[in-house]
């Protein structure tokens, strides 16, 4: 490097912290998808007790899930290699934010998350149900909206939001996390808990005498989603939806589900007839 061109790079680097400039919106900023290509790896991360999207072995350190096969499958596509971050649901729009992943498949798009990062189109389709206690009928949402029945959600989840929509009526039980719920539902201090369709299913698979799985009408869909750090150029957002359109399209996606969801004993058949991921 001669001494005009390294007077030149100061200069800039002068001006640039002079105005303010971000690292992503700096002259030197590269784009995601231009770092995952020249770095040759795919930044993603995976929450280790989060089976059946992600599973950490205790033993070696392995990861695997459904969501661990569809980045597998990215990587490969892209010409890169996988690394996996350990990260939680609640930490992992901070980790894109931080730029320490480049993509996090697993995230609903809410209002709030919109606010700081941005979304794929759906990755997969998922539904609300309810896990009821045996001696509690109903087979509609209409039939939980009473006061007499205590519903059990993840304080200021998208269950907690879907139960408010249709039972607010219901006495609804705002727990820390969804183990806490399920754990009033098993001490019959709840009648019910809302969960998405794939967690449901993993939570009767391990205990099916917790309760009979609901999906309450009218059906109440929402979507899984993959989340990006947000930055000014979108080119790798755009890669990955597209990629993930395909690989929808072609039956990939669901293909790694199901397979995947034998990990918490779940089979096809135990999906409640006409939803489709």
């Amino acid at each position: 490097m001669n001494r005009r061109y390294f007077t030149k790079l100061m200069g800039l680097g002068t001006i640039a912290a002079a105005t303010g400039l971000g690292t992503s919106t700096s002259l030197f900023a590269a784009s995601s998808l231009e770092r995952i290509k020249s770095s040759g790896t795919l930044r993603i991360g995976g929450v280790a007790d989060g089976a059946p999207y992600y599973q950490k072995s205790l033993a070696d350190g392995s990861w695997r899930g459904f969501y661990v096969d569809i980045c597998q499958k990215l990587a490969d596509d892209l010409g890169v290699k996988l690394s996996i971050l350990e990260t939680t649901w609640g930490n992992s729009v901070l980790d894109l934010q931080a730029d320490k992943i480049d993509v996090f498949f697993g995230l609903n798009p809410t209002p709030e998350r919109k606010k700081v990062i941005d979304f794929s189109g759906p990755v997969f389709k998922n539904a609300f149900t309810l896990i009821v206690r045996k001696d509690t009928g109903g087979e509609a949402w209409e039939d939980f909206n009473k006061p007499d029945l205590r519903i059990a959600v993840d304080a200021g989840s998208s269950h907690d939001s879907a139960v408010s929509r249709h039972a607010p009526q219901a006495e609804v039980a705002r727990l820390k996390t969804a183990s806490d719920a399920t754990a009033a539902l098993q001490a019959g201090r709840a009648d019910a808990q809302c969960l998405v369709m794939v967690l449901a299913l993993s939570l009767r698979a391990k205990n099916p005498s917790i309760g009979k799985l609901v999906m309450p009408a009218p059906a109440d869909f929402t979507t899984s989603n993959a989340g990006f750090r947000r930055e000014d150029d979108q080119s790798w957002r755009e890669y990955a939806d597209k990629w993930i359109t395909t690989q929808r399209e072609s039956g990939f996606v669901k293909d790694a589900i199901i397979r995947n969801m034998e990990l918490v004993g779940v089979k096809e058949s135990d999906f409640p007839p006409g939803f489709d991921i």
